[in-house]
C-alpha cells in the first residue's frame, strides 16, 4: 500500500471532520426539537418565514399549522382573561368546473395533479395567489379540505368575501 500524498490526506481528514460534525448535529437535533423554549431565537424566525417565491402547498400547510399551534398556545395563556376573541376568517367557494376540477401541487397548469373535486362541491379556501393564466384568470386558490392543493380560481365561484392573499 503506497502512502497517500499530502492533499489526499488533507481531503480524507476533512471528510472525517465533516462526517463527525454531521453526526453530532444529527444526534443533537431530537434534543433541540423537544425543547419548547429554545435559548436562541435567531433560527426560529428564519425557519417560520418561507421565501416569497415558495408556493408549495406543503410549505404553506406547515406555516398554517405552526400559526394554529401558536394561536392555540396564546389562547391557552389568555383563557382566564375576559377579552373577546376575533373570529377566525374562513373563505368558501363552489366548484363550477364540469365534470370536476383538477387539483394540483403548485399553481400552474403543468404541475402534477393530486386530486379532483366534483362540480357543485363547496370547498374551503385558505388563500389566493397568482399563477398560470386559465381562460383569462391568473388567480389560484389553495384549498384546505384535507388536500392542501391548488385549484384555478377560474373554476371556483366565491361564496362571500374573496380569500386573502398568500
Amino acid at each position: 500500500m503506497s502512502p497517500l500524498s499530502r492533499p489526499a490526506r488533507l481531503r480524507r481528514i476533512g471528510l472525517c471532520v465533516a462526517t463527525g460534525a454531521l453526526a453530532a448535529v444529527t444526534a443533537a437535533a431530537p434534543a433541540l426539537a423537544a425543547d419548547p423554549h429554545p435559548v436562541d431565537h435567531r433560527g426560529q424566525a428564519a425557519a417560520s418565514a418561507p421565501a416569497s417565491d415558495e408556493l408549495s402547498a406543503s410549505a404553506l400547510q406547515r406555516e398554517y399549522e405552526a400559526q394554529q399551534k401558536e394561536a392555540a398556545r396564546q389562547d391557552a395563556q389568555t383563557q382566564n382573561q375576559a377579552r373577546p376573541q376575533a373570529p377566525k376568517r374562513t373563505y368558501k367557494g363552489r366548484v363550477i368546473a364540469k365534470p370536476n376540477l383538477l387539483l394540483r401541487d403548485r399553481p400552474t397548469r403543468s404541475s402534477r395533479v393530486v386530486g379532483s373535486v366534483k362540480y357543485g362541491t363547496v370547498v374551503n379556501i385558505f388563500c389566493k395567489t397568482t399563477g398560470d393564466n386559465v381562460d383569462g384568470n391568473n388567480r389560484w386558490y389553495l384549498l384546505t379540505d384535507g388536500t392542501w392543493a391548488w385549484g384555478s380560481a377560474r373554476y371556483i365561484e366565491n361564496i362571500g368575501a374573496a380569500p386573502r392573499w398568500c
